[in-house]
């Protein structure tokens, strides 16, 4: 049966119910594609595949090995539905007879129709290129015109912006011409104010000059002969009267800040004044502490016994550094029994029977000075006993107590609330020593040892076994230090390191304080000969660090410096000292100012390579108060620059050869708030100065001109006359000075505490 197209639909139905037509296909396929040699073997595998398959997921190329499966498109469920005549839908011959026919009879309607028009010939083929020739020329005139627009658009464009640039150019001259007009007459104006304000400053200076040489004509006239009512009266009115006022008037609290600054004596001084002071000066918050070691020559035993049995109530802070006293004196300090600080310093009659006294009854001492003393074991004894809050110890220079006076600190309650503890000078510990500190006072934070040739790195390993609270060391004068100190201390959390003098710390020392101590914000290191460049780049990762003194580390150059620059390290710096740097050039002040903007001290002393060009960076840091230059190649164009500034209040230029009065006056003038100059041993210095210094910076307190040797008592009366507030002054050298130089300072200055005059050849020892 060749079609089942005119079969009963019955048997139709059967064949397509059960897949049939697909069965057969499938293993027809398989047969094609395979070959195999047994057909009917095969053909009953694939039966039994199929029927394990199950006829629905049947597919035609089931029954082929994947690799041999051909890549043919689908048109319908099967190939052998046309075969046995079950696609109703597809094309049967007669359609497809129908539709060739239809696609050739329309092929060939269009060729025909295309012919017919190619070879009939044209009527109206003049007309037509007539109009063609016409639109041709309408479009090149569009195309003409479009061109012609588009230049000339472009060039109103071009002049609209022209025209606009120059606009901008005019208003921009005028506007620069404005504002130089305005410079000018600010500038002109403020030329004026300045020379009014240099005319006024001069005008004044000149009046409390003459005033001044009026009293101190009033002062010598009256030591030679007695002045009669008449000219007494004359002479004292050119000097102003000062208004009378009762300073009992103030308020007490007032009262109280006045006379806290006072020392012993001017307190004692003041209450002999009248009645009223007598009673300013017995208020109890003034006797809270008091200090003896200001009138330790002048002050008797007995003044002290009394002082102390009538305030022993209120007293809190005694201070007897350098007091030579006597055993009963020392008891009466057990009279204070609310004292909390007691300071016996380079007392040499102090005794372990004192201490003794003392302990009994002070026992809420928070802080305990017992340095260059010589006291004893039995005085170590005591502390642990009596002193059970003491947080402050300072041992310094007491070289009679041994180590087991420091295994005593272990006894009773101990001193384990000790916190800063001074071991300076006693070479006679050990390691055993320190191992006794370590196991009695656990909780030490700060530890000062200076002035230790003995101490090695055994003695901090030994010491910071237990103790691991360390924040702060101080270990000046002691060689032996090396790096291995920073590993034993790996443990603490060092904030304050203070090394001088040592040639054993290299820049090792430094890699430890980068990678143990983040959050350490001061570092003294000066003297250190092992100190390279490689240290400040270690350095530079630490972003707490506010403190850095490297004086005398004459290895560090100009790329350390701005390797520890490009760091975090420079955002906080606040104090830079850099003295004796010798490597270090312009091009570091460059960097410094660019990076450095909280800095406030600024050292770079005997910089020789530091000329004016370096100046010029140093004015761009504005938060800067304190600078030294001494020995460096400035100028007077460099102090030029730096009086811009304006808000420096100490300046040292010692040994600055090139510096002359010009350039001194140049920067007094921009620096009223000056406070110290160090000018020491600049020879081309001379009284112009000085009188510079009188008119511009009278708040001045501290003045070196040691070694200026043109300096003479005409420049040191004006400094008298208008400087008042001065604290300091060091002349040492300035060989023109007379006595007439002390009378005047004794009139004017005061303040004047320090007074240094070596090699003054002309001034009497009478006068000293």
């Amino acid at each position: 049966m060749a079609s089942l197209r005119f079969a009963s639909p019955r048997l139709r139905n059967y064949f397509k119910e059960n897949y049939i037509p697909q069965v057969c296909e499938a293993l027809l396929c398989g047969l094609l594609a395979t070959c195999p040699e047994d057909p009917l073997k095969y053909l009953e595998e694939m039966i039994i595949a199929i029927m394990e398959n199950g006829l629905e997921s049947l597919l035609w190329d089931i029954c082929i090995d994947p690799s041999m499966k051909p890549k043919i498109r689908r048109l319908s469920e099967t190939y052998l539905e046309q075969l046995f005549g079950l696609d109703d839908q597809l094309m049967t011959p007669e359609l497809m007879i129908k539709a060739c026919t239809f696609y050739t009879g329309r092929l060939l309607k269009t060729h025909f129709c295309i012919w017919r028009e190619t070879m009939t010939p044209r009527t109206n083929e003049v007309e037509i290129l007539a109009e063609q020739m016409e639109r041709a020329r309408e479009y090149d005139n569009f195309r003409l015109q479009k061109c012609v627009f588009h230049h000339w658009h472009s060039y109103v464009k071009h002049q609209k912006e022209q025209r606009k640039d120059i606009l901008q150019r005019i208003q921009q001259i005028i506007y620069c011409r404005r504002l130089v007009t305005i410079l000018i007459k600010w500038r002109d104006k403020a030329k004026q104010k300045y020379k009014k304000r240099e005319d006024e400053l001069m005008l004044k200076h000149e009046l409390q000059f003459k005033k001044w040489k009026s009293k101190v004509k009033v002062n010598v006239n009256a030591k030679e002969e007695s002045i009669s009512p008449e000219h007494c009266v004359s002479e004292v009115s050119l000097i102003s009267e000062i208004p009378e006022f009762d300073i009992s008037e103030f308020p007490k609290r007032a009262l109280l800040q006045i006379f806290s600054n006072l020392s012993l004596r001017d307190v004692v001084i003041c209450s002999q004044v009248s009645r009223s002071w007598l009673l300013m000066t017995q208020m109890s918050s003034l006797w809270n502490g008091i200090d003896f070691s200001t009138v330790k020559n002048i002050i008797t035993d007995k003044y002290i016994v009394s002082i102390l049995q009538r305030w022993r109530l209120n007293v809190l802070r005694l201070n007897f550094h350098g007091c030579l006293l006597r055993l009963k004196t020392l008891r009466s300090v057990s009279l204070c029994r609310n004292l909390q600080e007691l300071n016996v310093s380079d007392c040499p009659t102090l005794t372990d029977e004192s201490m003794r006294y003392i302990s009994e009854s002070c026992s809420g001492v928070l802080y305990l000075n017992l340095s260059n003393t010589t006291i004893t074991n039995r005085t170590m004894r005591l502390l642990p006993r009596h002193f059970h809050n003491l947080q402050n110890l300072s041992l310094a220079y007491c070289r009679k107590f041994t180590d087991k006076g420091l295994q005593y600190l272990n006894l009773g309650n101990g001193c384990h609330k000790l916190i800063y503890l001074d071991l300076s000078g006693c070479t006679q510990i050990s390691v055993q020593g320190f191992r006794n500190i370590a196991n009695s006072c656990t909780g030490i934070m700060h530890l000062t040892i200076n002035d230790m040739p003995t101490l090695t790195d055994n003695c901090v390993k030994a010491l910071v076994e237990k103790c691991h609270r360390i924040t702060s060391v101080v270990f000046i004068g002691a060689p032996h230090i090396s790096d291995c100190t920073f590993k034993a201390l790996s443990n603490c959390d060092l904030r304050k390191i203070r090394f001088e003098g040592n040639k054993r710390i290299t820049d090792e020392c430094f890699k430890l304080i980068d990678q143990n101590y983040p959050n350490i914000n001061h570092i003294y290191m000066a003297d250190c000969k092992g100190i390279t460049d490689g240290s400040l780049k270690s350095l530079s990762p630490l972003k707490q660090l506010t403190v850095l003194n490297l004086a005398n580390c004459v290895r560090i150059g100009d790329m350390g410096l701005k390797q520890f620059l490009d760091g975090p390290a420079s955002k906080k710096i606040r104090e830079l000292n850099l003295s004796n740097c010798i490597y270090l050039s312009d091009a570091s002040i460059a960097k410094l100012s660019e990076c450095c903007s909280n800095l406030n001290y600024l050292s770079l002393r005997n910089c020789e390579h530091l000329t004016d060009l370096g100046v010029e960076h140093i004015v761009n840091i504005f938060s800067l108060v304190s600078v030294d230059l001494s020995g460096t190649d400035i100028t007077n164009e460099g102090l030029m620059i730096l009086s811009r500034h304006r808000k420096l209040k100490e300046l040292s230029l010692s040994e600055c050869d090139k510096i002359t009065d010009v350039g001194i006056q140049l920067f007094c003038k921009g620096s009223p708030i000056l406070e110290h100059l160090d000018v020491s041993y600049c020879p081309q210095l001379s009284d112009d100065i000085i009188k510079a210094l009188a008119i511009y910076c009278i708040s001045l307190t501290s003045l070196s001109i040691a070694g200026c040797p043109k300096i003479t008592d005409t420049g040191m009366e004006m400094l008298s006359a208008k400087c008042h507030y001065l604290h300091i002054l060091d002349v040492s050298g300035c060989i023109l000075l007379t006595d007439q130089m002390l009378e005047d300072l004794k009139m004017g200055c005061k303040q004047l505490r320090i007074l240094k005059m070596q090699y003054c050849r002309l001034i009497s020892m009478l006068n000293v």
